[in-house]
């Protein structure tokens, strides 16, 4: 699943050279990106601080059907 996260200004650096090796993401104006949970993980551990804008959840009543999947 892709997660939409807004960057700290101060740790703008660091965190564009973590996603770079860890995700194909999408890049947005203000530091804003859409990225793997597995990126996520990586920027947490590695202490670089950005908000969660964004996090897909499973519609209700739909489990076992993964998003855009042919049923």
């Amino acid at each position: 699943m892709k997660v939409v996260i807004q960057v700290a200004a101060e740790d703008d650096a660091k965190a564009w050279a973590l996603m770079m090796r860890h995700s194909p993401g999408i890049a947005l104006p203000n530091r804003v990106f859409v990225i793997s949970e597995e990126a996520v993980r990586s920027l947490q551990e590695a202490g670089i601080r950005f908000t969660e804008l964004a996090h897909p959840t499973p519609a209700a009543g739909a489990q076992g059907v993964v998003p855009s999947e042919r049923v």
